[in-house]
């Protein structure tokens, strides 16, 4: 609430679904799946795959260094 109170350009998130239980996993995806409707900028970083596969774009780190970018598709597989 404090990051939109501000009205960003965009938002950044760390892990954002790491150690939650399996509601508040869902609650954080569906208000993260709403900014994202409304058209906010995320920059997520995540470790989560099936998160990672519902990006528009999917940079993959290798060693502190972008490795790959792309369509979640092209870069998961």
């Amino acid at each position: 609430a404090r990051a939109l109170a501000v009205n960003p350009a965009a938002i950044l998130f760390d892990e954002p679904t790491s150690a939650l239980d399996p509601t508040m996993v869902g609650e954080v995806l569906a208000v993260m799946r709403d900014l994202a409707r409304d058209g906010q900028t995320m920059i997520v970083v995540t470790h989560d795959m099936d998160l990672a596969r519902e990006a528009h774009t999917v940079h993959r780190m290798e060693a502190g260094r972008v490795a790959r970018s792309g369509t979640p598709n092209e870069v998961l597989g």
